[in-house]
């Protein structure tokens, strides 16, 4: 079977950095599954086309005639889904990688084939899937100056036209700095303790790893900033924003198990602010957590159910990492984090 390292890179960034619990990676639908809300579809399908023809002279769907025929032609990259507690997401990843920058053909084939891709995912997420949100992906790791121009101003109409027509979903482009910095570095940071051996990539990138002088997760965390999602109601200068280590793609719970954990083996926390930790107004002030951040008694013990597994070691002693984080609790993260990284 040919595999694609494109496919298997977001293969495990889907596993391990978005922590979905179903991936597959060259999802086709099935000619057997009934369709859901064709006639919306349907009408999106002509209203798609309409647009683009109208706005580019462009006709995206080029000679196929029906929706089902343009759903027959759909195939994904890599998919997944993220079950928890507070929601369910699914993504959809499509990836091109031309050496000297993505190009397919000319200008007006690229915008074609691209709008394509994301549209026709979008309406078999729909079509086939009862999920109410998720991200239709279009990456690749070089794509020309020239080309994005052209590019990016499609991105907002396709986002446009899914709204409009109540799309639970929304269309992004990861490109160039956007790859390294949302994909190829959240992944690393994510690495650790992965040994599946059918992860191609991961597998090559530990391999790598065992003869490079790596930088510890904390390091590599500190390069994965990203200074758009710079944490709220902070004023950083430049130097400073290269520091709020927001892991904007990972989930707050790998934040706080690569980066905290780190931080807080690393020795260099005070004894007066490692003492708060285990208080729970410390913890709801800075963290937002309802629980102390550290415990010092085994959940196996005392029935902790509330604390990870894994002991954190700080000067000689074993301690438990709270692990109730979410949503509410990841902006009060990266906060303490930007006065530590």
């Amino acid at each position: 079977m040919k595999i694609e390292m494109g496919e298997s890179l977001f293969y495990s960034w889907l596993r391990h950095v978005k922590e979905c619990q179903i991936v597959q990676s060259n999802w086709k639908p099935s000619p057997s599954w009934q369709l859901l809300q064709e006639d919306k579809l349907d009408d999106f399908m002509r209203v798609s086309s309409d647009h683009f023809n109208r706005q580019y002279g462009l006709d995206i769907y080029k000679k196929t005639s029906s929706l089902s025929q343009l759903l027959r032609q759909a195939e994904v990259d890599a998919l997944g889904i993220s079950l928890s507690d507070f929601d369910t997401r699914i993504y959809a990843i499509d990836v091109a990688y031309h050496e000297g920058g993505l190009i397919f053909g000319n200008r007006q084939k690229t915008i074609a084939r691209i709008a394509k891709k994301l549209l026709r995912t979008a309406m078999c997420l729909r079509g086939y899937f009862e999920i109410g949100e998720g991200e239709i992906i279009f990456a690749s790791p070089k794509i020309q100056p020239s080309t994005m121009r052209d590019v990016e101003p499609i991105m907002s109409e396709i986002n446009s036209l899914l709204a409009e027509h109540n799309f639970g979903f929304t269309a992004r482009l990861i490109a160039n700095d956007d790859f390294n910095e949302k994909i190829m570095k959240p992944i690393m940071t994510a690495s650790a303790g992965v040994s599946d051996t059918s992860e191609l990539f991961m597998r090559a990138y530990q391999l790598i790893k065992m003869f490079g002088n790596e930088s510890s997760s904390r390091t590599v965390a500190r390069e994965v900033i990203d200074k758009s999602n710079v944490v709220h109601n902070l004023t950083l200068s430049d130097d400073e924003a290269a520091t709020v280590a927001s892991l904007s793609e990972l989930k707050v719970g790998k934040i706080a198990q690569t980066v905290l954990r780190d931080i807080l083996e690393s020795g260099k926390l005070s004894r007066d602010e490692l003492a708060l930790m285990r208080t729970e107004d410390y913890a709801k002030q800075t963290f937002n957590l309802n629980y102390p951040l550290l415990n010092a008694v085994c959940k196996e013990h005392a029935g902790l159910k509330r604390y990870y597994v894994n002991p954190v070691n700080i000067a000689g002693e074993t301690l438990y990492m709270c692990s109730q984080w979410n949503l509410n609790t990841k902006r009060f993260l990266l906060e303490w984090l930007s006065d530590k990284l």
